[in-house]
């Protein structure tokens, strides 16, 4: 049997993990839909920072993410579409495996959460994982064990089953992915509605403005500036070297954000909103973040400097510099959308 991707599944190239693994999940079922409209009704833009004990500080554009008494952006953005979206996780993998063969055994893609330092395509350094990671099954063959990944590339990747199940059963923190998968009903599904926008840009600009705790939001920025100038102090050359490239590609293109840590996917998703509500002015607000995109380029490209240069530490404060001036700039965008919004 040759392996190809189940009918109705297309190869294309997709910003984020997590949208474009939602995209294909969604056109696969007859609905158009882009990744920007999935980011933004999913409510799924923000900022937060963490160092917890025993890995390596962490910037992240994203919000909304699954937990105790938030749905998260694949059951947000589905309750804003009609789509019944269930997650399920498990530490048994046989009884994940189960349940992903039953539904590719009847032709239905399959997202998953794994490790994609397991992925053998990823051409990541030794010793990287990051679980918060997610790719569509969109093919299997049962003779030879193996399923086809679609992930950010416009090309599908043949992996084993053993090495899926591996990746999706990781326990490397700070994000184990605990074979987490999700199942969809699309029966009652809908256009995207005005309301539903204006339900994502109130989430989205409270979160950003009012955050449970410093380390989100605007005052997420902030805090991470400054603690960025502490990491000579908690980490060894080696540690700050890889924070540092990490750091860059959780802003840039290359770790999935669609470049300008998800900004420039926002104000797309502002644009669109615009046709969708009849408010011309969210069109002019996507691209002042399109703007705030580009200056979280230039931070990314100063921590891939830092990341090579000859002494890190040294270059830090020129790196965090900018941020400060982008929370504020952040701060008033966020501030208009909200006023907007009431």
């Amino acid at each position: 049997m040759t392996l190809q991707p189940f009918a109705g599944i297309d190869p294309f190239p997709t910003h984020h993990c997590i949208t474009g693994s939602l995209r294909r999940i969604y056109e696969a079922n007859g609905y158009r839909i882009s990744e920007e409209m999935l980011l933004g009704l999913g409510s799924g833009v923000g900022f937060a920072y963490f160092h917890f004990k025993g890995a390596d500080p962490f910037y992240g554009g994203r919000g909304n993410f699954e937990r105790p008494g938030v749905e998260g952006l694949e059951k947000t953005v589905g309750r804003r579409t009609g789509v019944n979206v269930e997650s399920h996780t498990t530490s048994s993998r046989r009884i994940a495996e189960t349940a992903l063969l039953e539904m590719l055994n009847s032709g239905e893609p399959v997202m998953v959460y794994l490790d994609m330092g397991f992925l053998p395509y990823a051409d990541l350094p030794e010793g990287y994982h990051f679980g918060g990671h997610t790719v569509a099954v969109v093919g299997y063959d049962p003779e030879n064990q193996m399923v086809l990944a679609g992930d950010r590339d416009e090309t599908f990747y043949p992996i084993s089953l053993d090495t899926l199940d591996e990746a999706r059963g990781s326990t490397f923190k700070p994000f184990p992915p605990q074979h987490k998968w999700y199942t969809f009903d699309f029966g009652s599904a809908h256009p995207p509605t005005a309301e539903g926008v204006w339900d994502s840009i109130r989430d989205v600009t409270m979160s950003m403005l009012e955050p449970p705790i410093s380390n989100f939001g605007v005052k997420g920025i902030r805090k991470a500036a400054k603690q960025t100038l502490n990491w000579p102090g908690v980490l060894d050359d080696e540690a700050l070297r890889r924070t540092c490239f990490t750091t860059s590609i959780f802003i840039d293109a290359t770790g999935g954000t669609g470049g300008g840590i998800f900004r420039y996917m926002y104000g797309r998703y502002l644009a669109e909103a615009a046709g969708i509500t009849g408010e011309s002015r969210l069109e002019k607000i996507g691209g002042l973040f399109a703007h705030v995109g580009d200056d979280w380029e230039e931070v990314a490209a100063s921590f891939r400097e830092a990341a090579e240069a000859e002494d890190p530490a040294a270059m830090l404060e020129e790196v965090v510099v900018p941020m400060f001036d982008i929370a504020d700039k952040e701060e008033s965008l966020w501030e208009e959308l909200a006023a907007l919004g009431d």
